[in-house]
């Protein structure tokens, strides 16, 4: 059984910063005080979470960052990710452009239009990706390629002789 896990003992310079923080009118830095005084106190984990109604895991990841970083633990840490994994490499977009180039038939599709849906199956059978993506993720890797998703209504046209008078809402 592993012993029972308390904050290092407390100097003079951090004791009064916490005594301060439990007047913070951060719902983090108040928490964070209240759990490090109490465990300065000798109380458990445990009882520290039932008192505050919190996760015992919180108690646990307060006390190991004070004692790892000091006060610096009263301050909440940004929680988005380090690292962002990106879906398409540089040939991935490239090959996405060439994909979105030519023809949804082309790839035994029933429609001659692309969707952001579509595309985003076509990507996932040509082994672009490794699961199917979002339609989000196929208009982002549009955006990084410095093009923008555009409905269909905008590109079609008719091959009727007529079809820019009859658009246009001229009346003759």
């Amino acid at each position: 059984m592993k012993p029972p896990l308390f904050v290092r003992p407390l100097t003079d310079e951090e004791h009064d910063p916490l005594k301060h923080a439990l007047r913070s009118p951060d719902s983090f830095t108040l928490r964070r005080a209240q759990i490090l005084l109490a465990s300065a106190k000798g109380e458990r984990a445990a009882p520290i979470a039932d008192g505050l109604g919190c996760a015992v895991q919180t108690v646990y990841n307060a006390i190991h960052d004070f004692n790892e970083r000091g006060l610096a633990a009263l301050q909440r840490q940004s929680n988005r990710p380090k690292t962002i994994a990106t879906t398409f490499d540089k040939k991935g977009h490239e090959r996405l452009l060439e994909i979105a180039h030519s023809s949804p038939r082309d790839f035994g599709k029933p429609r001659s239009l692309w969707s952001l849906e579509t595309l985003a199956e076509v990507a996932f059978e040509e082994g672009l990706t490794e699961e199917q993506v979002s339609i989000e993720t196929i208009r982002r890797a549009i955006h990084a390629l410095g093009s923008s998703w555009k409905r269909a209504k905008d590109w079609i046209t008719s091959p009727d002789p007529q079809y820019a008078l009859k658009k246009s809402n001229f009346v003759a």
